[in-house]
């Protein structure tokens, strides 16, 4: 079973984009807009991408100062 399978296109291209941009670990995390940017969809569809890949736990958030930011956990 791949993940195109159990999420969502605009999910699918979140993943795709956050894997291209090299966001796989704590160290190595980006922000929203840079996310929203990169995979050229609305914000909004875009943040409700994220959070469906955080509630089938292929990505995480970590809140810093400025702005929280995202990376994947399983790749």
């Amino acid at each position: 079973m791949s993940i195109e399978d159990t999420l969502s296109p605009n999910a699918v291209k979140v993943y795709r984009a956050m894997k291209d941009l090299n966001y796989l670990g704590e160290e190595k995390m980006g922000t929203a807009e840079r996310i929203t940017q990169t995979s050229k969809l609305p914000k909004n569809m875009a943040l409700n991408a994220l959070q469906e890949l955080q509630t089938k736990g292929l990505a995480r958030r970590k809140v810093r100062e400025k702005s929280a930011g995202y990376y994947l956990v399983l790749t």
